[in-house]
């Protein structure tokens, strides 16, 4: 499942994920399991057709990730892999970084990162933060939204509807996302 908040230059999509790390760090082996939830840039494209047409809407680049996942295999609801990504190279995500507030609870500390986009852009080292002026206003009124929307995924994962292994033949090393 995927959702997707639009502001004027960057966006907010949060979706399920099951994940199998080809290199795992140690003790990070195995299949994990939550909800992925991704600062990206948006670009809006030029109409297509008419005044009436729609307007393409590119999600691009990732800024940010915050990844509330645990082990597949352990208690549901553990959250015991549940780290970020302050920074990305391109679409390459930097180092996970571990934070106990994320672990302890994940829907508050994500809405607090959200809260304070200017901090968030700086850290990922985006310049010229203050372009993103009109977007931390509207990401800030939208966070209880992003919360709500996060915490019922987690809900669901918990419950085993989302972030289930993929059936069928495909490899046990398969990713299945949509982010």
């Amino acid at each position: 499942m995927l959702y997707a908040f639009g502001f004027e230059r960057l966006g907010v999509v949060v979706s399920d994920l099951y994940f199998v790390d080809p290199r795992p760090a140690p003790g990070q082996e195995g299949a994990e399991r939550g909800v992925r939830l991704e600062v990206r840039m948006l670009r809006q494209g030029e109409l297509k057709g008419s005044i009436y047409s729609a307007r393409p809407i590119e999600v691009g680049e990732p800024v940010w990730r915050a990844d509330l996942l645990e082990a597949a295999d352990g208690p549901p609801g553990s959250l015991n892999r549940a780290h970020h990504h302050p920074a990305f190279s391109g679409w390459n995500p930097g180092h996970r970084v571990f934070d106990r507030g994320l672990s302890a609870g994940a829907v508050q500390w994500v809405g607090e990162q959200l809260s304070d986009l200017g901090a968030l852009l700086e850290r990922a080292g985006v310049s010229d933060v203050s372009e993103f002026a009109a977007d931390a206003v509207s990401l800030r009124a939208s966070v209880p939204e992003i919360q709500a929307t996060v915490q019922g995924l987690l809900d669901r994962v918990k419950a085993g509807e989302l972030a289930t292994a993929p059936a069928g033949d495909q490899p046990e090393s398969a990713r299945v996302s949509w982010l």
